[in-house]
């Protein structure tokens, strides 16, 4: 709503109004009567020409006020539109936007989740192939720990059947006489040993051993003390017993030296030695390692303590004493072979040497051949330069260059003829 503004006229009338309604209320002042008739005259005059000028400017603001409302309401309206508008393309360009990026976000949540899918069911399949190569992994060890158990319960029987064979004396000696006989065997030649020959003096020992001069029969016996051995070890016997079990175990050595030197060393039929064979590696390193006596004992007795070991040591020396000796008794057929060997390579030498020198002969033939080749390919060269001339000479009339060409090229053919 706009304030309220007066024009100059107003202003002037305003102003003899104010000038009049002085007057007046001097002229009241003067007269009471006159006073109060001009004052209710002048009051009336002034109050309705008042209410009509402020009538006529109220209904100038109102009008005024009411082409501004509608100005401010057309305004609002339009701006109202525009900014519905531009409200609805900006939403429509939103709503473009998010369904293009829905549409972007849902191909692309597709791809993500295909490829998730393609990694999860190409790793499910690598662990089920990996789970069945384990399982299969397993089931094999399994099978191989099934036949293992089969060979170790197999074992445990075969143990418990060489303590129950170790457990009887003569087992112990069967087995040790196996044990060798098997040795021997691998070892040496058919005609090299016997087993359970019977000697002069009517004993009879296991193996005999048939060496070269000047070593002779050697007789290997096979003997196991092993009980008073296992004494010395058990721990549920006090050390008394355990010392007395080792006093027992020298004493059965002892006692098998002296047998097997009385009984297998006979001079003039066999060695001035023999062998005591233990058919266990443990017996022989107690033996050495903790009881040397024993051994310097058998060796004055000349009876050597062999193990398996041991035993093939010896065993593959005899063999080489014998292929030695075999060898030398060869030598003069080695000599003979050698010398026809030897006349064969002379004559190899000579018809060598022949052969060269035909070859020599041979290549220097084919040069002359070669040369006669050359002479003859010239020959016919300069035959057919004389043909050529004689022609030139046909054509060109029988002219004195001619004439003396060709007797030139005649005189030279017959000249090298």
């Amino acid at each position: 709503m706009t304030s309220l503004q007066l024009t100059p006229a107003e202003w002037l009338l305003a102003g003899l109004l104010v000038a009049v309604l002085v007057l007046q209320a001097w002229g009241l002042l003067r007269g009471g009567g006159a006073e109060r008739r001009l004052r209710e005259g002048l009051g009336d005059d002034l109050t309705d020409f008042m209410e009509q000028r402020l009538a006529a400017r109220h209904r100038e603001l109102l009008l005024d006020l009411h082409d501004g409302l509608t100005r401010q309401t057309d305004r609002i309206g339009e701006h109202a539109r525009a900014d519905r508008e531009l409200l609805q393309r900006g939403l429509t360009a939103a709503s473009l936007q998010l369904s293009r990026g829905m549409q972007a976000l849902t191909q692309s949540v597709d791809g993500r989740l295909d490829t998730l899918s393609g990694q999860v069911n190409q790793r499910l399949d690598e662990g089920f192939r990996k789970t069945n190569e384990t399982f299969a992994s397993v089931m094999a060890r399994l099978a191989t720990i099934d036949e293992a158990q089969k060979k170790i319960d197999g074992l445990t029987t075969n143990v418990v059947s060489l303590q129950e064979l170790l457990g009887d004396k003569r087992a112990r000696g069967a087995f040790g006489e196996v044990q060798l006989e098997n040795l021997v065997r691998n070892m040496l030649p058919p005609e090299a040993f016997a087993f359970q020959q019977v000697l002069p003096n009517g004993t009879r020992v296991d193996c005999l051993l048939t060496l070269p001069a000047p070593t002779g029969n050697v007789a290997v016996d096979a003997k196991f003390p092993l009980e008073n051995y296992h004494r010395m070890f058990d721990d549920t016997l006090a050390e008394l017993d355990r010392r007395a079990a080792q006093q027992a175990f020298r004493a059965d050595v002892k006692r098998h030296v002296d047998a097997i030197s009385a009984k297998y060393i006979l001079p003039g039929s066999t060695a001035d030695g023999a062998v005591m064979f233990l058919p266990a590696e443990a017996v022989f390193a107690e033996l050495h390692a903790y009881h040397p006596e024993i051994v310097a004992y058998a060796q004055q007795k000349r009876v050597w303590i062999v193990s398996p070991t041991t035993l093939m040591a010896v065993l593959n020396t005899a063999r080489a004493v014998m292929k030695d000796v075999e060898t030398r008794k060869q030598i003069h057929v080695i000599q003979d072979a050698l010398g026809k060997l030897a006349k064969d390579f002379q004559r190899f030498d000579e018809r060598m040497a022949a052969l060269a020198r035909h070859i020599e002969q041979a290549s220097r033939d084919v040069q002359d051949v070669h040369t006669s080749s050359r002479k003859i390919s010239a020959h016919f060269r300069r035959i057919e330069s004389v043909q050529l001339d004689e022609e030139d000479e046909e054509a060109g009339e029988g002219t004195p260059a001619a004439l003396a060409a060709g007797t030139v090229g005649s005189g030279s053919v017959g000249g090298r003829d």
